[in-house]
């Protein structure tokens, strides 16, 4: 690619950082355009990115305390006070500024927000974005990986006005990109708008290393006996993910076990994690918290503890559990399959609609885990060429519909309809 073709691309979130699925998704939608050519920059609340190609905004963050108590006041009845419509505004222009910062110190040609306007964790960020793509007419593609309508902590609002001005907003400028096929139809229906599905993806044209010396010793720093299973729940400490029923899983196994929940709590306060430990020691389960232990990277804790990558708890997990109600997706689905485990999850909708009907070999449930899923699960771990065979199967079907080269065309088609590339 020549450098005339080359764009100079910012991405604008709460967040770019962590494990979270938004932050993992970036990096992938950052490694395919560089491998087309194209220059990245990030403006976020939290950042990973080095500080040269990055400027950190926190008041962008959904966490800065400003912008909690506004969210406090907007979704909890339908009336808010003139001081938190006055606050809204007051964040909003500081934002605006440091957004025109943004695009004018690195020059950039295209806007990439991810989820910043489409769930309203920081509502003066959206209004924020929608004005300054309204005032400079600059290119944006809008990356949606959630939407207010999909949570029930957004039903009671009174921010009606700022939702539908800004979550999303209907402008010429942007291009919508949606990550599974009812919330196109739901933009569609909500807001006359129309977008490009691009599901998730994870680079399977690249298989992960196989499991070091390094990554041998997880299982003893975690207290786990080598004849003890070790289930993995690789996803955040949030109801929706109903880890509950992978507690209930493993107890009814009738077998040594360890339940290994990777990712912390987030933004949805700690009382379920709490729920979680007692009902844990209801049931006898042994679960370990492990966002301590478990990060985007390997290190070591204060105290010289070994930190351990994501990818190393797949390699070394025996099967993992995904018994979420609700998920945009579902990257710890792709995950699974990328590091060739089975999985035990809950048919939640979008699974159903776009990604079962592709052929997926896994062991699902509906709403409850019944006798014949234990029953599933305990055969399966007592046939090792199954699993090998299950496993092989999902790979090679992922390589085909969730692959960098499938995110490779659709991010070319949408720039070429952007920017005339």
């Amino acid at each position: 690619m020549t450098a005339a073709l080359t764009a100079r691309i910012g991405f604008v979130s709460t967040r770019l950082a962590g494990t979270d699925g938004v932050s993992l998704e970036v990096v992938k939608w950052v490694t395919v355009l560089r491998q087309l050519g194209h220059q990245c920059f990030f403006f976020a609340g939290e950042l990973d990115w080095p500080s040269e190609i990055s400027m950190l905004a926190p008041e962008a963050h959904f966490i800065h305390p400003d912008v909690a108590a506004i969210n406090a006041d907007l979704f909890d009845d339908y009336l808010r006070s003139s001081a938190t419509s006055q606050q809204i505004q007051a964040i909003k222009e500081r934002l605006k500024r440091q957004l025109y910062a943004f695009i004018q110190r690195f020059d950039l040609t295209l806007l990439i927000p991810q989820n910043a306007l489409a769930i309203p964790m920081n509502v003066p960020l959206g209004l924020a974005l929608t004005e300054v793509i309204a005032e400079t007419g600059i290119p944006t593609i809008a990356h949606h990986h959630d939407f207010s309508w999909e949570r029930v902590r957004f039903a009671v609002s009174a921010a009606e006005d700022v939702l539908s001005a800004a979550f999303p907003p209907a402008l010429s400028h942007i291009r919508h990109v949606v990550i599974n096929s009812p919330a196109a139809r739901q933009l569609a229906m909500r807001r006359a708008v129309s977008s490009t599905l691009i599901p998730n993806v994870m680079p399977f044209e690249q298989p992960p290393p196989p499991a070091d010396d390094y990554s041998s010793h997880l299982r003893a720093d975690l207290g786990i006996a080598a004849d003890e299973l070790l289930v993995l729940q690789p996803t955040r400490v949030v109801p929706r993910k109903r880890i509950e029923r992978a507690i209930e899983l493993v107890a009814r196994l009738a077998r040594p076990a360890t339940l290994l929940i990777s990712h912390e709590a987030g933004d949805e306060g700690l009382d379920y994690g709490i729920y979680l430990r007692d009902y844990a020691e209801l049931l006898g389960v042994h679960v370990l918290f492990g966002s301590d232990l478990i990060s985007e990277r390997r290190g070591t804790t204060a105290t010289g503890q070994r930190v351990y990558s994501l990818a190393d708890a797949y390699q070394h997990s025996d099967f993992v559990t995904y018994p979420s109600v609700i998920e945009g997706f579902g990257n710890a689905f792709l995950e699974a399959l990328y590091f060739r485990r089975p999985i035990v999850l809950s048919a939640y909708d979008i699974y159903r609609v776009d990604i079962q009907p592709k052929g997926f070999q896994v062991i699902q449930f509906e709403e409850f885990i019944t006798s014949a899923v234990v029953q599933e699960v305990q055969a399966l771990l007592g046939d090792q060429p199954r699993i090998q065979a299950m496993v092989e199967h999902n790979y090679e079907l992922a390589c085909r519909f969730y692959s960098y080269s499938a995110l490779e065309k659709h991010l070319a088609a949408l720039l070429n309809d952007a920017l005339g590339m």
